[in-house]
C-alpha cells in the first residue's frame, strides 16, 4: 500500500506524525530513547547520520552496555514499530540503513511544523509592507502550540534548538503586539498576549501590552488584575517590582474604574474598608511606597516619629540557603505574626522574596525595637522547630 502523502510531523509543542487515518507521538507507551532517535533523524533529515553519533546521542557517558551499536539495533528496530500505524512496512520505508549509518528517507514528502514556522517569520521579517508583515507573523504564532519537543527539551541535544525557537517565538509576539496595537485591533492583541503569557509568564511587555489593549476594550478591572496577579508572581519568584513603564498602565486602569460623577455616599462607601481582621494593614509593595511618601511630606509639618522595620529571613543553619518551599512558608507564617502583633494604624509589605518592610507610626526608636522583638519571641515560639531565622533591623523615616 502506497503511503498518504504528505506525511504530517509536529515538533513545536509535542512530537507526533500523522496521516489522515493515523497518528503516532511521543507520549505513547514507548521508550524516550525510542522518541529521541526519531527527532535526531526528523530533524537532520537531509543527512546520513553515523552510528556513533547515534550511540553518542542516546548513551553519551551512560553505559550502552557491552555492544552499545547492538543495543542500537533494538532501538532501531521499536523505531520502525512505532511507526508502523501510519501505514504498512512504514518503518522501514522512513528509515533507512545506509552502510554504516542511519538516516529518514527523502523520498517521502513531509510537512514539519518547524520548517513552515521558520518560513514564515522570515518571510514577516523581510516584508517591507506592515500588514503583509502581520499577516506573516499571525500565522507563525499559529503554528507554535508550544515549545521544541517538550518530552526531550531537558536533553543536551534538544535544549539550544529549543530556546533558539522560544526567544524566535517571544520576538514575533511582542512585533506582532505592537503591529495589532497600531491597527487598533485591540481583542486581538490581547489574545495574542494571553496565548504568550502561557508559554512565557515573565515577560513584562506583555503584560503592558495585554493590560493596555484591556483598557481600550473598556476591561479596566481585568487590566488591573492582570497587574496584580504579575506583581505577585515576579515578587515570589524574583523579589521584583514591575517596572515604572507597568505600573503607569496598572493606574491608567485603575484611574478609569470608577466614574468622576459618583455621588459622595457611593465613594465614601468604596473608600471604606471591608471587614476583615484585625492587626495590621498588609498591602502590595507599591501601595506601601505610595503611604510611604505621604507619611514621609505630613512629617514636614508634624514632626512626628516614624520608624522603618526590615524583616529578613535567613535559614538558622549560616552558609545555606532556605529552600524555596520552606522559605515561602516561613514568609507566609511572619505575615500572620506580623498582622496581629501591630496595631490597625501599623503598614507592612512583603519587599523581597524573604524580606518585609513596617511602617510604624508614632514610635520612636526604643517603641520600635520593643515591637520588633515581640514579633521575633512571638515567631520563635510558634515556630520553634522552623529552619528559617528572621531578623529585624530599624531606622527612622526621613522626611520628605
Amino acid at each position: 500500500m502506497a503511503e498518504p502523502k504528505p506525511l504530517k510531523i509536529q515538533m513545536l509543542g509535542g512530537f507526533s506524525l500523522s496521516t489522515p487515518s493515523a497518528r503516532v507521538s511521543d507520549g505513547d507507551n514507548r521508550s524516550k530513547k525510542v522518541w529521541l532517535f526519531l527527532a535526531y533523524m526528523i530533524y537532520r533529515r537531509g543527512q546520513s547520520i553515523g552510528v556513533q553519533d547515534y550511540i553518542d546521542l542516546l548513551w553519551g557517558s551512560e553505559d550502552g552496555g557491552s555492544n552499545p551499536a547492538n543495543a542500537l539495533k533494538t532501538i532501531l528496530h521499536r523505531a520502525r514499530m512505532a511507526l508502523e500505524p501510519l501505514w504498512p512496512s512504514a518503518g522501514h520505508q522512513l528509515i533507512l540503513r545506509q552502510g554504516s549509518s542511519y538516516r529518514w528517507n527523502p523520498a517521502v514528502p513531509v510537512e514539519v511544523d518547524l520548517d513552515e514556522f521558520d518560513r514564515l517569520c522570515q518571510e514577516g521579517d523581510a516584508a517591507d509592507d506592515e500588514d503583509a508583515r502581520l499577516t506573516a507573523y499571525l500565522a507563525a504564532l499559529a503554528l507554535y502550540q508550544g515549545d521544541f519537543l517538550p518530552r526531550l527539551s531537558a536533553h543536551l541535544w534538544a535544549m539550544p534548538i529549543c530556546a533558539h525557537y522560544h526567544q524566535l517565538y517571544l520576538h514575533i509576539v511582542t512585533q506582532t503586539a505592537s503591529l495589532l496595537e497600531t491597527r487598533h485591533r485591540y481583542q486581538e492583541e490581547a489574545e495574542v498576549c494571553q496565548t504568550a503569557l502561557a508559554q512565557e509568564p515573565y515577560l513584562e511587555e506583555l503584560y503592558r501590552h495585554l493590560m493596555g489593549a484591556l483598557i481600550r476594550l473598556d476591561r479596566q478591572r481585568e487590566a488591573a488584575a492582570v497587574y496584580e496577579d504579575m506583581s505577585k508572581l515576579f515578587m515570589s519568584s524574583f523579589g521584583v517590582m514591575p517596572e515604572e513603564s507597568t505600573r503607569a498602565v496598572y493606574r491608567e486602569a485603575l484611574s478609569a474604574l470608577q466614574d468622576p460623577a459618583l455621588p459622595v455616599d457611593s465613594i465614601l462607601e468604596h473608600l471604606r474598608e471591608p471587614e476583615g481582621p484585625g492587626g495590621a494593614l498588609i498591602c502590595q509593595y507599591d501601595i506601601f511606597r505610595s503611604i510611604y511618601h505621604s507619611v514621609a511630606r505630613s512629617l514636614v509639618r508634624s514632626g512626628d516619629a516614624v520608624h522603618l522595620a526590615l524583616f529578613s529571613v535567613h535559614n538558622r543553619s549560616r552558609g545555606e540557603a532556605l529552600p524555596r518551599r520552606s522559605l515561602d512558608r516561613a514568609m507566609d507564617n511572619l505575615q500572620e505574626i506580623i498582622r496581629t502583633s501591630l496595631r490597625r494604624g501599623d503598614v507592612a509589605a512583603r519587599c523581597s522574596v524573604s524580606q518585609f518592610i513596617l511602617m510604624l507610626p508614632q514610635a520612636n526608636f526604643e517603641n520600635s525595637q520593643m515591637v520588633c522583638d515581640r514579633i521575633l519571641r512571638a515567631f520563635s515560639r510558634k515556630f520553634p522547630h522552623s529552619p528559617a531565622l528572621p531578623q529585624a533591623a530599624i531606622f527612622p523615616l526621613e522626611p520628605n
